[in-house]
């Protein structure tokens, strides 16, 4: 649906060329845009609006509680409102031939966020939102501002995908009778309260963010791609009807559509290409990190291998040790046993010669005794 999205945007170009050239437009029906999504209810003083409704100059918006919608101004600016809000378009002066213009609405309650289009990329400063306590000037960049009863909080988001104007970072002069803070840094916040002079510039809290997203939260559901089959005919069928209103003849008509598309199809590559990129990338990277837990485990498979084996080893170094000493002790008793008996032989012998010696002596000395005896007979 985004096709029908820059379709219309592209269209309602050509409807302002027309509408300015021939002056057939009065003050109070002064086309400024369409309504590009709608989420909850959201309406004007005489109608309910819905996706691809006109908006015309001195409008005010009223959306309700979790509603929320974003308003395509012919410039390309887009005006995004959240929930609980009530916010007007002053002024809109837009020549689509040169790009100068200048763009004024007042936020009474609520949320606005603003991207700058192309009047804003001629001339930074010719954008400006009026609050209860002053007034908001923005110098060509993407901003939110959030209006309660006590105060009014602006937060400076700075250059997004959508910004006409690339990457410069804009800025936003918060001001009032009392003095004036420049928000120049993304993600920076002021707020101002009445009769008081704007806050100094901060970096915005998580508390803060949350604040500002969930004003901006029920327009997350409203998107465009959501419109039925016979919602986008109705749109198309009523966009011819006004450019053939407007002068346009059916070969214009065409051109313009073939124009819309063509760049639709050229968005359409950059952000399959970026897709594709991305996934690319998330794919090499995977097989990277698989390839590194292969490697990981390998090593670690490695390692439990390794300590494995050392174990083992040790055990059987271990074990070996342990039976040599076994045998050594055992060996040493062997020994020590035969030494044992080896000395009781060796004792058995020298007694058993020692008595053997005993008996030889008493046989002599029985011998001697005898032969002494025999002698002393024979002397008798």
């Amino acid at each position: 649906m985004r096709k029908i999205l820059s379709l219309v945007v592209g269209m309602m170009f050509a409807l302002s060329s027309a509408s300015v050239a021939d002056k057939v437009v009065s003050v109070e029906k002064q086309l400024i845009g369409i309504i590009g999504a709608v989420s909850g209810t959201i309406k004007t003083n005489t109608r309910e609006l819905k996706t691809g409704d006109k908006i015309y100059l001195n409008e005010t918006i009223f959306s309700g509680t979790e509603s929320g919608t974003q308003i395509l101004l012919l410039d390309q600016s887009t005006f995004t409102i959240g929930s609980e809000s009530e916010v007007v378009m002053d002024t809109f002066i837009y020549d689509p031939a040169t790009n100068d213009g200048k763009i004024v609405a007042s936020v009474k309650q609520g949320s606005l966020k603003v991207i700058s289009g192309l009047i804003s990329k001629k001339n930074p400063d010719s954008l400006t939102v009026e609050v209860p306590e002053g007034t908001l000037g923005s110098r060509g960049t993407e901003f939110q501002t959030m209006v309660s009863k006590e105060q009014t909080s602006t937060l400076l988001i700075g250059p997004g995908k959508n910004n006409t104007l690339g990457l410069r970072p804009g800025s936003v002069l918060v001001g009032n009778s009392l003095g004036s803070t420049l928000l120049d840094n993304p993600y920076s916040i002021s707020t101002m309260k009445k009769g008081k002079a704007p806050g100094q510039a901060k970096k915005i809290t998580k508390n803060q963010l949350k604040k500002f997203k969930k004003k901006m939260k029920a327009l997350k559901v409203a998107k465009l791609t959501e419109a039925t089959k016979d919602e986008k005919q109705a749109i198309r069928k009523q966009i011819r009807k006004d450019l053939k209103a407007a002068g346009l003849d059916k070969e214009e008509i065409k051109a313009l559509i073939k124009t819309n598309i063509k760049k639709d199809k050229e968005k359409k590559a950059i952000k399959t290409k970026k897709v594709k990129k991305k996934k690319a990338q998330a794919k090499k990277s995977k097989s990277k990190k698989k390839k590194a837990k292969a490697k990981k485990s390998k090593s670690k498979k490695k390692k439990a291998v390794k300590k494995k084996t050392s174990t083992k080893k040790k055990k059987a170094v271990k074990k070996k040790k342990t039976v040599k000493k076994k045998k050594a002790v055992k060996k040493k008793k062997v020994v020590k046993k035969k030494k044992k008996v080896v000395k009781k032989k060796k004792v058995v012998k020298k007694k058993k010669k020692v008595a053997k010696k005993k008996k030889v002596v008493k046989k002599k000395v029985a011998k001697k005794k005898k032969k002494a005896k025999n002698k002393r007979r024979r002397k008798k």
